[in-house]
């Protein structure tokens, strides 16, 4: 059995096969990949067992990055949450993982990282964890009422209500000037944890790339950003990727109003999940903030070999 490579910004069968599979998420996209192409110059690429031309069975996609401070390395997928590898048995998985080990044997990469959903990949020889995390998703199958019966009654439920009591403005959209209150309380974020910001080129490219399925969602008071989530939706699932927001103003619930309007949002839309993305293990603020809105926590092990 031989293992292909295709570009999956070109190749015509990649978005057929995301379609298809049932694990595939917003970060095997192509508007996802494209935004790494463009701002941060990352070559993506897909491994398979098809041949050239057939029908996709499985699929690895990676983008190739060339530092002159790391080296050369295989991410599957930088600034994802997580990425499953596609694929239809565990086998088919350590076959093309074992191609890829083969080159980094022979100098081609200093070394492959993947960041799968489930353990069992995790069994591959020649891979060990590289980080933990939390992983965090909400079921949006039960009524909304429900929902809103799951969230933590102090925490979540009495900041919504004092925000709808505070009448927070809503906007949600993809405007230029929403782009700029998102980015600039970001900013502010990353000073608080003395963190630098992605640049504003990253998400003007999201934005550009990933379309309509792409929203952000600002929270104002007399006309001043308060708070701030970008969220990704793809197939059945709506995806909290980024949240900021002025801490002078978090006794208004800022954040917590917004993730209720878009979890509302997704539920108007039909979809079956909300996924809360990955939180540090330690400190746990974070992760106890998820926890708060009747979530599924599970852990998230990133894996490489090097």
């Amino acid at each position: 059995m031989a293992v292909y490579t295709l570009d999956p910004l070109q190749d015509p069968r990649w978005p057929e096969f995301l379609e298809r599979h049932a694990s595939a998420s917003i970060f095997h996209s192509r508007g996802w990949l494209d935004a790494l192409r463009r701002t941060y110059g990352y070559e993506p690429v897909a491994y398979t067992t098809s041949r050239p031309g057939a029908d996709l069975v499985n699929g690895l996609v990676f983008c190739r990055v060339d530092s002159w401070l790391t080296g050369r390395r295989l991410v599957s997928v930088p600034f994802s949450d997580h990425s499953q590898p596609l694929a239809a048995s565990d086998g088919d998985v350590q076959y093309i993982v074992g191609f890829l080990e083969r080159d980094l044997r022979r100098g081609k990469w200093k070394y492959i990282e993947i960041r799968p959903l489930r353990e069992p990949v995790g069994e591959m020889a020649g891979f060990e964890r590289s980080a933990v995390f939390y992983f965090h998703r909400i079921d949006l199958r039960p009524p909304l009422e429900a929902l809103f019966r799951g969230l933590h009654k102090n925490c979540v439920q009495r900041k919504i209500r004092r925000a709808e009591r505070e009448a927070l403005t809503y906007e949600a959209g993809r405007s230029e000037a929403l782009a700029r209150q998102f980015y600039g309380l970001l900013v502010l974020a990353c000073r608080r944890r003395r963190l630098p910001p992605q640049p504003f080129a990253w998400f003007r490219h999201l934005i550009d790339c990933v379309g309509e399925n792409l929203t952000i969602h600002v929270a104002s008071t007399r006309g001043r950003p308060v708070a701030s989530i970008l969220s990704l939706s793809f197939k059945h699932t709506l995806v909290y990727k980024y949240g900021c927001s002025d801490t002078r103003f978090n006794e208004l619930g800022g954040t917590q109003f917004l993730l209720w309007e878009a979890l509302k949002e997704a539920k108007r839309k039909g979809l079956d999940e909300f996924d809360l993305g990955r939180s540090d293990l330690h400190p746990p603020g974070l992760a106890t903030f998820k926890d708060r809105w009747g979530s599924t926590r599970s852990v998230l092990s990133y894996l490489r070999c090097s």
